[in-house]
């Protein structure tokens, strides 16, 4: 209750004139001027100046701990977050779109730090705003009692409405097929030498889009558009509100263990190929924390065990789809990882009726892969072998189809 007030105490002290001129347009941050440094006591304080007054909100999350900054219109682009970060009691401070009109802040706490105040001082004359966050050590019990995200209907999306189920496609609809381009907004995803993984898998799931419908066999829809977060959870809930058929997720990593390189088809499983694989599932998988999404009391044993056994009848269709991808890509003179073909738990690959794999393009902890990746040629390559790993599958998968019918 503590932040909802502060953000209606902050609407009703601004003065009106800044409100009615400023609200519509983007704030952004004067990184000269901002900072997170360590204070007095253990505290810690966050000092954003903005270029205009916005609206909201702060608190604190657990398991692991985090603080979060809402805004609505600030835009963050061009702004490193390393260059705030001064304090020892944060360890990681992330930056970037939330949703489309949000973005939103992270900070991995390194301890139990409380908010303690949250001023927002706006300059009469020209409406530019400096937001203060001061945070206090606590113990655990106090900062676990403190946490959770706030629940309001001017932020947060609306609940669950009743929609009809999606409407049955034709039998000789082009095949749908998903376009998951890995993380997005204030998840970056792999960054190495300007090279940002979000923005390279943006690029290259255009580029599949546009080759899959010009062959008409296809339709296509995306999970994302534009530069802005995604969970897991909503990636799968996309792929299930379009109809899809198939549901390809696309990545490209950075493994600081080993010389790993060349394209990689990963399908579902509790059980990882090997020790690297488990641990890419394991950064994959923690998006949504890393984004400051609380994943307090998601867990249902019941749907997870009906999900399973949707799965039974899913994976071999997804196994014989990985198979086509791999060949198609390799005929389209690709370089394949040595192990091209790899299985582990990644969370966006859980939709149970839905054939999905992850692909990850190459590995942006080697030169050659991010020297492929911004080459349009290497790109319209990998492109045409997807396309053509789809072609083969689709006939293998109706003609499997046919004889199970018959």
């Amino acid at each position: 209750m503590y932040r909802i007030i502060l953000f209606l105490s902050f609407l009703c002290l601004w003065p009106i004139g800044v409100l009615a001129q400023e609200l519509g347009g983007l704030a952004r941050v004067d990184a000269s001027q901002s900072g997170i440094n360590d204070a007095a006591h253990g505290e810690v304080q966050i000092d954003l100046h903005l270029s205009q007054g916005v609206p909201y909100r702060v608190y604190t999350l657990d398991g692991p701990r985090r603080l979060v900054v809402d805004f609505q219109e600030v835009d963050w682009g061009g702004l490193k977050p390393d260059s705030l970060l001064q304090s020892t009691r944060i360890e990681d401070l992330r930056v970037g779109a939330f949703r489309p009109g949000w973005s939103r802040m992270v900070a991995d706490l390194t301890a139990p730090l409380i908010v303690q105040t949250v001023d927002l001082a706006i300059d009469n004359e020209n409406g530019q705003a400096h937001l203060t966050v001061v945070l206090a050590p606590g113990d655990d019990a106090a900062f676990a009692l403190a946490s959770g995200a706030p629940v309001d209907a001017r932020w947060d999306l609306p609940p669950p409405a009743d929609l009809p189920a999606p409407a049955s496609r034709p039998a000789d609809a082009p095949l749908m097929v998903v376009i998951d381009p890995g993380h997005g907004g204030v998840d970056p995803g792999a960054e190495r030498n300007g090279a940002v993984e979000k923005e390279l898998m943006l690029i290259l799931a255009r580029e599949l889009r546009e080759a899959l419908l010009r062959g008409g066999d296809f339709d296509v829809a995306m999970t994302r558009d534009k530069d802005v977060f995604i969970s897991l959870q909503e990636r799968i809930a996309i792929a299930h509100q379009a109809g899809a058929d198939v549901f390809l997720s696309l990545h490209a990593d950075s493994l600081s263990e080993g010389q790993a390189k060349g394209a990689t088809v990963y399908t579902l499983s509790q059980e990882a190929t090997d020790a690297a694989t488990a641990g890419l599932a394991e950064r994959h998988n923690r998006a949504d924390v890393l984004a400051g999404v609380d994943l307090s009391g998601t867990d249902d044993e019941v749907t997870g065990i009906l999900l399973e056994l949707a799965r039974q009848e899913t994976q071999p269709r997804t196994e014989a789809l990985a198979r086509a991808l791999v060949d198609g890509i390799a005929k389209a003179g690709v370089a394949m990882n040595s192990r091209p073909l790899r299985r582990a738990g990644f969370s966006v690959l859980k939709a149970a009726d839905i054939p999905s794999i992850l692909i990850e393009v190459g590995f942006l902890s080697n030169d050659s892969d991010v020297e492929n990746l911004n080459d349009p040629e290497w790109r319209a390559s990998i492109v045409s072998g997807i396309r053509e790993g789809l072609n083969v599958w689709l006939v293998l998968d109706e003609a499997v189809r046919d004889l199970v019918r018959q």
